[in-house]
């Protein structure tokens, strides 16, 4: 297996702006990997998992096992890109929670502008608008729209509750637009699992992981399968998705209101988190440049 090592380097930053982004509430790391280039190739990678190097290895047969390995499974990417996942959502957790309890508002702000940058970015890399594209992004508009008004449940933290809330956030995570994280809060397990990773509680880690995985192996098939059949459906979708999961940031910004600092009013220094968070954006776009595989 041939290594790019500039080429590894970049998947690695990818990782790293995507594990941040994993971590908070209303911003997906799957928006991430998506303005960056490199989504429908982690996608189709998951999808095409399916274990099949697994009888050679049972019969012995290590020569057919590491060729099907290799075939099966995109080390290139997934090395790199995971190791930058895991770094950033270790390295950030104290910071966003943190950044969340002393600073709610300016926090949100700066994802707002995040999700709005990402959904721009989305909107001008379309092929077409058509009237049904727009009915679509209606449609995914107001069913983001009501999910996070939903109210978070209470729920206990067994292995279990934690084994399938790391199945149904992950398929949140790898959804554009779709926030793991607040999925997660709406399970009544975000504050659990963002401490869990500051104490490195490796038993709940795993457990999570390990749902996660399980998760994700089945949902990239069915996200591949309308990646590659109805992409532009799908992506509209997603756009609308983006913009209704504005009314997260939203509503904490507005709900955190209080005098501003140094004598700036409180709305002006929201507004340039907005801007900061959507410039940073734009930014990972001109780096990496959205590239169709």
């Amino acid at each position: 297996m041939k290594i790019n090592f500039m080429e590894s380097f970049l998947i690695f930053i990818r990782g790293l702006f995507m594990g941040s982004a994993d971590i908070i509430p209303g911003v997906s790391g799957g928006t991430i990997a998506l303005i960056t280039g490199i989504y429908e190739r982690l996608v189709h990678s998951i999808g095409k998992i399916n274990f099949t190097f697994i009888k050679p290895l049972l019969k012995g047969n290590f020569s057919e096992f590491k060729m099907k390995l290799l075939e099966e499974i995109d080390f290139g990417l997934f090395i790199p890109l995971f190791l930058g996942i895991g770094i950033a959502m270790i390295s950030f957790a104290r910071l966003i929670e943190y950044a969340m309890n002393y600073y709610p508002a300016y926090t949100f702000a700066f994802f707002l502008g995040l999700i709005l940058a990402s959904a721009y970015v989305l909107y001008a890399h379309l092929e077409k608008f058509s009237i049904k594209l727009i009915i679509v992004s209606i449609v995914g508009f107001i069913l983001a729209f009501i999910f996070v008004g939903l109210n978070p449940i209470s729920a206990t933290h067994t292995l279990p509750i934690l084994f399938f809330s790391g199945m149904i956030a992950i398929c949140a995570m790898i959804l554009p637009g779709i926030s793991g994280a607040f999925v997660l809060l709406l399970l009544g397990q975000y504050k659990y699992m963002l401490n869990a990773l500051n104490t490195m509680n490796f038993t709940e880690i795993i457990v999570f992981i390990l749902g996660a995985v399980i998760g994700i192996l089945g949902f990239s098939k069915i996200l591949d399968y309308f990646l590659q059949k109805h992409e532009q459906i799908t992506i509209t979708f997603l756009i609308g998705v983006m913009l209704g999961t504005l009314r997260l940031p939203y509503d904490n910004i507005v709900n955190n209101l209080r005098v501003g600092s140094f004598g700036i009013p409180f709305e002006i220094i929201c507004i340039l988190f907005v801007l900061l968070g959507f410039i940073l954006i734009v930014i990972l776009e001109k780096k990496f440049k959205f590239v169709k595989d």
